[in-house]
C-alpha cells in the first residue's frame, strides 16, 4: 500500500490523517558517485545506483521493517553539466531517480531526497564540499523540487554535511578564501519553495550536521512552516556524547521535528546505535542507518555497511539496527 502524504505539525511528522509518523529506515548511497565514477582507463560510468534499485531490492528492505530510504543525490549528474555522461546524466539521471522514488512509494515508504555531491563552477561534483555552491546548488533544488512538488511522499535535505563554515554562513552564504561562492540554506531553501514544493525540508547542522547548537538561532526562514532539523549520529562524531543528546538535542525536538538522518559506528558492533535509537525512541526522534550497500567499498567498519549482500544478510554493526527495527514493529 502506499505511503501517505507527510508534513509538519508543530514538533511531529504527520500523515494525511493527523497521525504521528517517525521516519525510520536506511540510507542508500551511490547516486552520488557512480554517475561521475571513471574507471582507471578512463571509460565513462553506464549506471547511477550502486547495487539494485528494483522491487525485489525495497522488499528486501522491507523486510527490515523501514519505512524511509535517503538517497544522496549529485547536482552534476542531475543537471547533466560539467562532463556527466549523457547515458547517466540530465534526464536519464532524473528519470532514474524518479522511477525508484515511485517505487518506494508504491511500497509503502518515504524518500528523503539529500543534496551530498557539488563543486563549483566547470569541477565534477566527485565529493562533498564544506557547503554547497552557490553556482549550481540553487539551479539544482529549484530543478528537484519542481519535479517532485506534488510528490507527498517525498521530503528534501539541503545539504548532507556543512562543515568548517561559520553559522552566518551556513545560513546566508559566503565567499571562502578560495574565492568560491557558497549558497547558504535560506537561498537552497527558497529555490525550494519559489519552485512550488511545499514539503518537509531536513537542514543540518555544522561540522558534518553533528552540532546544532545554534540551528533555532540560525534556522532559515520557511513560508510554508515545514522546516525538519536533522543530525547524523556516529561513534566518531561530536554528536556521540550522550550528554549532548539531553542539553542540545532534546530541547530542540521539542520545538522542531529532529531527524538523524545517519547513524553509524565503525566497531562492527551495534552497542553505540542501541544505545543511541533507544534515547531517540523515548524522544520520538527519527533516524536511518547508514548505509544499505554491499560490495568491495563497503563492509561494517568502512562505511559502515549494514548489509553484507543485497539478500539483506546483515553485518554484525547491522544487526543491531535491523533487531531493533523488528522489535519496535512487534510492539
Amino acid at each position: 500500500r502506499a505511503a501517505p502524504p507527510i508534513r509538519v505539525r508543530g514538533n511531529r511528522l504527520i500523515d494525511g490523517r493527523g497521525r504521528r509518523v517517525r521516519l525510520l529506515g536506511v540510507n542508500k548511497a551511490g547516486t552520488e558517485y557512480e554517475c561521475l565514477q571513471y574507471s582507471r582507463d578512463g571509460v565513462p560510468p553506464h549506471k547511477v545506483f550502486d547495487g539494485p534499485s528494483d522491487d525485489r531490492a525495497i522488499a528486501v528492505m522491507r523486510s527490515w521493517h523501514v519505512n524511509t530510504v535517503r538517497i544522496l543525490l549529485n547536482e552534476d549528474c542531475w543537471l547533466g553539466i560539467n562532463g556527466t555522461p549523457p547515458a547517466v546524466g540530465g534526464v536519464a539521471y532524473q528519470d532514474a531517480i524518479a522511477a525508484f522514488v515511485d517505487r518506494l512509494r508504491h511500497a509503502g515508504l518515504y524518500t528523503i531526497l539529500a543534496l551530498h555531491a557539488t563543486a563549483a563552477g566547470s569541477t565534477p561534483a566527485t565529493g562533498g564540499q564544506r557547503m554547497a555552491d552557490a553556482d549550481h546548488a540553487p539551479t539544482f533544488w529549484s530543478s528537484v523540487a519542481g519535479r517532485f512538488q506534488h510528490a507527498g511522499t517525498v521530503l528534501f535535505d539541503l545539504y548532507n554535511e556543512p562543515h568548517d563554515i561559520t553559522w552566518p554562513c551556513w545560513r546566508d552564504g559566503c565567499t571562502t578564501d578560495q574565492g568560491v561562492q557558497l549558497a547558504g540554506m535560506q537561498e537552497l531553501l527558497d529555490a525550494v519553495r519559489k519552485a512550488g514544493a511545499r514539503q518537509p525540508v531536513l537542514v543540518g547542522g555544522l561540522a558534518f550536521s553533528s552540532i546544532l547548537t545554534h540551528w533555532l538561532e540560525y534556522a532559515p526562514r520557511d513560508p510554508a512552516g515545514a522546516l525538519v532539523a536533522s543530525v547524523h549520529v556516529y561513534d566518531f562524531a561530536k554528536s556521540s556524547d550522550p550528554v549532548l543528546w539531553g542539553v542540545v538535542l532534546q530541547p530542540l525536538a521539542k520545538q522542531v521535528p529532529l531527524v538523524a538522518g545517519e547513524i553509524g559506528e565503525t566497531d562492527c558492533g551495534h552497542a553505540f546505535i542501541d544505545n543511541f535509537m533507544k534515547w531517540a525512541d523515548s524522544q520520538n526522534v527519527s533516524y536511518l542507518g547508514w548505509t544499505w550497500n554491499s560490495g568491495p567499498r563497503w563492509e561494517c567498519r568502512r562505511g559502515p555497511a549494514l548489509i553484507r549482500n543485497y539478500r539483506g544478510a546483515p553485518t554484525a554493526y547491522g544487526l543491531g539496527l535491523r533487531r531493533h527495527l523488528t522489535a519496535l514493529a512487534r510492539r
